[in-house]
């Protein structure tokens, strides 16, 4: 059983992608979204095999595939803009996700944001949802330069925040990046979220907390009713 005694909530570091928004079906469906733009129809798991490839393999891939006319750069720049048309206009909340962004506010809890996804992406679609201003912070795994397989980008959310690493919460529902901020010491709650589903058991190996949903989830009664402690 995972230890989770003496523990407060300083402040809250947030993932993105599957944990406060929806949008892991967008990265799913932009290489079909792309192709259909030029009249193709898409192959059947498509977005599962670009899924575990980078930006510039995923793009080869396609117009090798389908004997495409133009430059795997010009593909990604393709895909890129699918993938900003949706985090602008469509991207929405996971439920649950608005209720508790508010809640962390009005208790003056800190936030910040731990992504791996580029910050004119996020901020795109933070600024639609009118929620910039919950976020002392946001911090993307292509600026800090490592990935959140490392723990660097976990320790500059918590720094901006002024707040002790253990009782500071880090929000996920990626097994490689909770496995890492469970292991530096800090808290952790897994959500689920489909694309990651296969890997609920081990998640919730390295969660002090897992919820099926934040709809519902109480953070605050679950840490024990603890607001921000006094900090010298």
């Amino acid at each position: 059983m995972i230890e989770r005694k003496d523990r407060k909530i300083a402040g809250v570091i947030f993932d993105v992608d599957g944990t406060l928004l929806d949008t892991m079906p967008v990265w799913r469906n932009s290489g079909a979204r792309f192709l259909a733009l030029l009249g193709i129809q898409a192959e059947r798991g498509l977005g599962e095999k670009l899924f575990s490839e980078t930006v510039e393999t995923g793009a080869k891939y396609i117009v090798d595939k389908y004997r495409l006319e133009m430059s795997a750069q010009d593909v990604a720049d393709g895909i890129d803009a699918q993938v900003a048309h949706a985090y602008e206009s469509e991207a929405g909340f996971k439920p649950g996700a608005e209720k508790l962004l508010n809640t962390l506010k009005d208790q003056n809890i800190p936030m910040t944001v731990a992504t791996s996804t580029r910050r004119h992406l996020i901020e795109m679609a933070f600024e639609r949802l009118g929620i910039m201003d919950c976020f002392v912070g946001i911090f993307t795994a292509p600026e800090v330069g490592k990935t959140k397989g490392e723990p660097d980008i976990f320790h500059l959310a918590a720094n901006r925040m002024g707040t002790p690493v253990r009782d500071t919460w880090v929000f996920e529902d990626g097994l490689y990046a909770i496995k890492t901020a469970f292991r530096e010491g800090f808290g952790t709650v897994g959500v689920y979220d489909e694309t990651s589903g296969k890997d609920t058991a081990e998640i919730k190996n390295f969660a002090h907390y897992y919820t099926e949903s934040l709809e519902g989830f109480d953070f605050i009664e679950a840490v024990g009713g603890s607001k921000r402690p006094n900090l010298i």
